[in-house]
């Protein structure tokens, strides 16, 4: 039988202990040897040097000198996971921290957050703290903005502000919403469009990336109440919704090379529909969200709690897979009523992707699975997963 306090709490002191830093599936490119080498000029090498790191089930990452740093959405991902616990202490349920231990936890994380933003654009955005070369289309230099991670630090400056009540903080979260109308390019899709990747071009089709967009609009909306970012959210949002087959499903994007279907980024969609719904009082789009929610839902799991990455195999198991569709559930208010489907994810998880020593392993294969601990990929995402089903266990 599963504990889940015990493997929440080892999950926790490790992070903890880690100072939430950590490396990442990606962070290939940060290796000080590598940098040190004529092959980081050229786009093939820095495709490979990385892709060996991050299919590797044996960590190299200490050998070729890559350090443990801060990765800005991994830090909004525990800041989000933080206020949960708080909301949960203040309704009486204290197991993982007193309102005034996670108050201060949320202060500072809130304020490493913001030490992380970039503040060369138009309004506040972040990126990775590596280089990535993304196929041979472009390289992502380090701290290059884009619209997921960026979206990932609004919401949680957000979550933060609305216990702290710190006006900065929402100025820097609103401030967002310059960034994605004048920083993102807008591919016109129908009635709608579709909002970029990152402010680099050759990547402005990815479907949740654009959703994420029209989120972040959404909560500047919210606290503004700017018309502009209601209405180029909406577009955004039924540009979204005409690509979503009539199955519920959505291809990753509309590039020849995107054309997969996985679970985690499905779940990325409903959750930033469901957000604009309810920011907006707009219900247009319930009927996708319902038969996205369902083919989600039959598609992405199996009977004893595997979750799969693609809706046609079941292999890798990655963790983002379990991790997203807790907090899925949870934003289309879902939760209890699939309280036993989640728990037995949830339970399969625990039992096989967490280490004795408290982290979460990045992938289950057959035959070598990956079990480095990755910071933002793993831990982050599952610290805010297990934050989200503890706070919608004691409501």
């Amino acid at each position: 039988m599963v504990d889940f306090k015990d493997s929440f709490l080892r999950l926790n002191d490790y992070c903890e202990s880690e100072d939430y830093k950590g490396w990442d599936p990606y962070d290939g490119l940060n290796s000080k040897f590598f940098q040190a080498l004529p092959m980081k000029y050229w786009d093939l090498a820095r495709l490979a040097w990385i892709q060996g790191f991050k299919r590797s089930p044996i960590n190299f990452r200490k050998l070729f000198l890559v350090p443990k740093e801060h990765n800005a959405k991994g830090v909004a991902l525990f800041l989000s996971g933080y206020c949960k616990l708080y909301h949960a202490a203040k309704n009486g349920d204290d197991i993982f921290g007193s309102q005034t231990e996670l108050l201060r936890k949320i202060e500072n994380i809130t304020g490493l957050l913001l030490s992380l933003k970039n503040n060369e654009y138009s309004g506040a955005c972040w990126g990775y703290n590596f280089d990535w070369q993304a196929r041979r289309l472009f390289l992502f230099k380090k701290h290059t903005p884009t619209v997921v991670v960026t979206c990932f630090c609004v919401e949680a400056l957000i979550e933060s502000y609305e216990i702290t009540k710190d006006e900065s903080v929402i100025e820097v979260a609103v401030s967002a919403a310059e960034f994605v109308l004048k920083d993102l390019t807008r591919t016109p899709y129908g009635e709608g469009h579709i909002f970029s990747y990152s402010v680099l071009d050759g990547n402005n089709t990815v479907i949740n990336a654009s959703l994420l967009g029209a989120k972040i609009l959404s909560y500047a909306y919210k606290y503004s109440q700017k018309l502009e970012y209601y209405d180029e959210a909406r577009k955004a949002v039924i540009a979204a919704c005409n690509m979503q087959e009539k199955d519920g499903s959505w291809i990753y994007g509309l590039l020849p090379v995107q054309n997969w279907k996985d679970s985690f980024h499905t779940g990325f969609n409903l959750d930033a529909i469901a957000t604009y719904q309810t920011i907006t009082k707009d219900q247009s789009f319930q009927n996708n969200i319902q038969i996205g929610w369902e083919y989600y839902k039959e598609n992405f799991f199996e009977p004893d709690g595997k979750s799969k990455y693609y809706h046609n195999k079941t292999y890798p198991i990655d963790i983002h897979c379990p991790a997203q569709v807790i907090v899925t559930a949870s934003k289309l208010n879902e939760f209890k009523a699939n309280q036993d489907f989640l728990k037995l994810i949830l339970d399969w998880t625990i039992k096989n992707m967490q280490s004795k020593n408290g982290y979460f392993y990045y992938q289950y294969r057959r035959g070598f699975s990956s079990k480095i601990s990755y910071m933002r990929w793993s831990n982050a995402f599952m610290f805010n997963a297990m934050a989200h089903f503890h706070l919608e266990s004691v409501k």
